[in-house]
């Protein structure tokens, strides 16, 4: 009895140091995969294609920012490279410039390095910064796991509020068969000053490479 009654006391002690750890990890394990509707998006400083630094904070008249991870390979994105330069050239100079970045790591994607993203940039003629974010890991505070994956802000009372994520439009594969734009439909009710109506849809690309 007594050997039985020391293993129940041992047994106790032994769940309830495990019960108390896991609790105490939860308290300090993240609770998060990225942003939701609402909240506050961080600013950031990468490295562009030319060699300049850029963040939000140096769009001192934006009202808002098209942010948007996409890379060199994957087909979902080259898809949609004209789409993005296009959205650029019209909603930049009413107030929502495109920032890109490229997440994925060049060692897991080859082509993916940052010189082949400088020989992108000049290919294709982009009009706005094509960040690289292989060390700052920004696409992880963001919770982008595609390429591409829009996440729409709005400047308000001096914070980047997220308004809309997920997807350019409705067929990512062919802009020819597009019905609905998402995003450019939720940047047009931001300048109407409404609510955007469609605030999430499932972002469909390539896997982030890490």
């Amino acid at each position: 009895m007594k050997k039985r009654a020391a293993y129940l006391v041992v047994l106790v002690a032994i769940v309830g140091t495990v019960v108390f750890s896991s609790f105490k990890n939860s308290e300090t394990a993240p609770i998060s995969n990225g942003y939701t509707i609402g909240d506050e998006a961080t600013d950031f400083k990468l490295k562009d294609v030319d060699g300049s630094m850029v963040s939000l904070a140096d769009y001192k008249d934006a009202k808002g920012f098209i942010v948007i991870f996409t890379c060199n390979t994957c087909p979902f994105a080259v898809a949609s490279e004209d789409r993005i330069i296009a959205l650029d050239e019209k909603y930049n100079s009413k107030g929502y410039p495109v920032i890109a970045i490229n997440p994925n790591d060049p060692k897991v994607q080859p082509d993916d390095t940052y010189e082949l993203m400088q020989e992108k940039a000049e290919e294709k003629e982009f009009n706005f910064p094509y960040l690289y974010d292989a060390k700052d890991k920004i696409y992880a505070a963001y919770g982008a796991t595609k390429t591409p994956h829009v996440y729409l802000l709005q400047k308000e009372n001096g914070k980047n509020i997220v308004k809309y994520i997920g997807a350019i439009d409705d067929n990512v594969r062919d802009a020819a068969g597009v019905k609905e734009q998402f995003l450019a439909n939720a940047i047009e009710e931001l300048l109407a000053g409404k609510e955007v109506t469609v605030k999430e849809t499932k972002a469909i690309g390539c896997s982030v490479k890490v």
